[in-house]
């Protein structure tokens, strides 16, 4: 094989697993922080809604929503619409 077909065909395989890495990851790079006084939607394929003492209230789904009240450290407090239908917490940054 020749030197610039080999050249040619490792740099094809490193774009490709360039490629690769990037689509997995992609999803949670592209999630968001939640914005106070917005329904922002869930990007999350499931995401769980506690109450301020932690219990475990049920689970948003991607697209579904949650209205965020107020963002204190990782968790963005405020009301869970969909299948939940509360108020609540979710663990921050899982939002498009």
């Amino acid at each position: 094989m020749n030197v610039s077909i080999r050249r040619a065909a490792v740099a094809a395989l490193a774009g490709a697993s360039a490629f690769a890495v990037a689509s997995a990851v992609a999803p949670a790079a592209l999630a968001d922080r939640g914005t106070p006084g917005q329904r922002e939607t869930v990007c999350a394929d499931t995401l769980a809604v506690r109450t301020d003492s932690n219990a475990w209230q049920g689970y948003l789904y991607r697209g579904e929503t949650f209205r965020v009240d107020r963002v204190d450290g990782h968790w963005a407090y405020g009301f869970a619409y969909g299948r939940v239908n509360h108020k609540g917490k979710v663990e921050d940054g899982w939002f498009c």
